[in-house]
């Protein structure tokens, strides 16, 4: 099975092998290799093999296989380097600080201390502004299954 390429796309690069990479796992759907830009030492993506954007268009049993991998990654992590914690993002568009517009999850090793700015500090919503939003979010799931 082909997947859909992006010629421009870094990370088609490297599954098609014209960009090398420090390869920690591949199946069918999915690579896994360390980021060269690394927040912490054993920083790692799980990248889709196939050229998806964000997680609005992956086909859902492809995102699950970059999952199975990101587990893979995050477990050799935790065994091998024994951080303080491990935290799995993946983000979407921009505004969510995606970098390369091509579905992956990256594997973060976590120090305490380390600067990484991503944990946030527990608030209280407002209940009425979270039930309106509920609303509007639970008729657009039903409506996508």
């Amino acid at each position: 099975m082909s997947h859909p390429t992006d010629p421009n796309c870094i990370f088609c690069k490297i599954v098609a092998g014209q960009i090398p990479c420090f390869k920690l796992l591949e199946d069918h759907e999915t690579i896994a290799f360390m980021d060269v830009n690394p927040v912490n030492p054993g920083h790692a993506l799980a990248v889709a093999k196939g050229h998806w954007p964000t997680v609005d268009v992956i086909p859902p049993d492809v995102l699950g296989a970059v999952a199975r991998s990101a587990q893979r990654v995050a477990q050799a992590v935790m065994s091998e380097l024994r951080p303080a914690g491990v935290n799995l993002l993946q983000a979407n568009g921009a505004g969510a600080g995606q970098s390369v517009p091509h579905l992956h999850v990256h594997i973060l090793p976590r120090r305490a201390d380390d600067g990484l700015l991503m944990n946030w500090p527990p608030r209280p919503g407002d209940r009425a502004a979270i039930e309106a939003v509920h609303q509007r979010l639970v008729r657009q799931v039903a409506r996508s299954g």
